[in-house]
């Protein structure tokens, strides 16, 4: 049996961030990515100092290079299932059925957006279409905005983009969530509200240029930002048990560290503030604190 140092389930910012800092204290790591970070639609990266405006590709590109200056080995297959031993030792298989074992384990494999079922709207997401306005509010600011919510409240949504631009509309798609008190301060923002159902987006090249509704009329539209919430990519930290919040996300401490000894969760799946620089800040945080770990049970060993 080899046994690794760390496995890293997810090759985000948060996976790559603790394996290069692990990397760095010449601890053996793998990294599972099958590339599907949730960004890896967008059209540049953002709030990230020195890396505003990257390709996300261009983003993983530079950093598989520095995994390889640190001996990180990078597979590119699908963990499908892990435990813990009895001897404390993770167990892990991937898709064709190989196991690997290390001694910690952290979960980074992020968020996936559930996208509304309207026509146009998985063809332009991350061009047009978003989920976070500090990420892509500035591109499109002084334009058109929409704020899709059917299933969320969005009205502070609609509010929070009057930063960017004053022409903000409220989408509710055939439903009515929209409270007399929110009402009002929609109001007082010169935030219409339409419910009229969806029947598609319209646009070229991934660039929205209209709404149409159901009943036939239509909307000029530039962007649209929306709440539809998210589900974890995968679930390998609730299967050990780890608590999960009322939004989803994988409960940890400060340190990245869950109820399971010895498994850590970082990034999207652990958090909802949904920036790469935090992403692979939490990914630092648990590099550091997994490093720690591991010296400290060698210590302990040769004092026994």
């Amino acid at each position: 049996m080899v046994l690794q140092d760390v496995i890293i389930i997810g090759g985000g910012p948060a996976g790559l961030n603790a394996a290069v800092v692990l990397g760095r204290c010449l601890r053996k790591v793998i990294v599972f990515d099958i590339g599907t970070q949730r960004n890896r639609m967008s059209h540049g990266m953002h709030n990230f100092l020195t890396q505003d405006d990257i390709l996300p590709a261009n983003f993983l590109k530079i950093a598989h290079k520095e995994l390889g200056k640190y001996g990180v080995q990078l597979l590119h297959k699908k963990v499908i299932n892990a435990r813990k031993s009895k001897e404390g030792i993770f167990v892990v298989k991937d898709d064709k059925g190989e196991i690997y074992h290390s001694k910690k384990l952290l979960v980074a494999t992020g968020l996936t957006d559930k996208l509304p079922e309207i026509e146009g709207f998985k063809e332009m997401y991350g061009k047009s279409v978003f989920h976070c306005p500090y990420c892509d509010g500035w591109e499109v600011r002084d334009k058109k905005i929409g704020v899709y919510a059917r299933n969320k409240e969005g009205w502070e949504l609609a509010l929070t983009l009057k930063i960017w631009t004053d022409d903000i509309t409220l989408y509710t798609d055939g439903k009515n969530k929209v409270k007399p008190l929110q009402k009002e301060q929609l109001d007082a923002n010169n935030i219409p509200v339409v419910i009229h159902p969806f029947a598609r987006l319209e646009g070229k090249d991934g660039q929205l240029e209209k709404i149409v509704f159901r009943n036939g009329s239509e909307h000029a539209c530039d962007a649209i930002f929306f709440l539809n919430g998210f589900t974890q990519q995968c679930n390998l930290a609730e299967d050990f048990g780890c608590e999960v919040n009322k939004k989803g996300t994988v409960v940890t401490n400060l340190l990245q560290q869950t109820n399971t000894a010895g498994l850590y969760v970082a990034g999207d799946a652990s958090r909802d503030m949904d920036f790469v620089v935090v992403a692979a800040a939490e990914g630092a945080k648990a590099g550091v604190m997994i490093n720690k770990e591991l010296q400290k049970e060698i210590c302990e060993k040769q004092l026994k």
